[in-house]
């Protein structure tokens, strides 16, 4: 399963990965998105947060595994301050 993002910002922290593993069906949680980084969501983006792996007797055990992993991870992302340049914000205030 890609973990999507579920909204852009800077990506402060992730929990539960234990928690996450823990779940029996779960075979490998890999977490690719890089601390501190900005990330955006679909359809901005273009990445995902990283990837959960699951192996099962049915296709159904194996989706359970990977919406129970999936439910125990918390991702904390705080929102991207924008940033206006002074030239920029000089041309759109001309003539006020």
């Amino acid at each position: 399963m890609m973990l999507p993002v579920p909204k852009s910002g800077i990506l402060e922290g992730v929990s539960g990965q234990d928690a996450a593993r823990s779940i029996p069906g779960i075979t490998e949680l890999s977490i690719t998105a890089r601390l501190h980084d900005a990330i955006a969501a679909w359809p901005e983006g273009s990445s995902y947060l990283g990837f959960l792996f699951a192996r099962g007797r049915t296709p159904e055990k194996v989706e359970q595994a990977l919406r129970e992993a999936h439910g125990k991870l918390w991702f904390t992302i705080t929102p991207r301050l924008t940033v206006e340049h002074p030239a920029t914000r000089r041309m759109t205030n001309q003539g006020n």
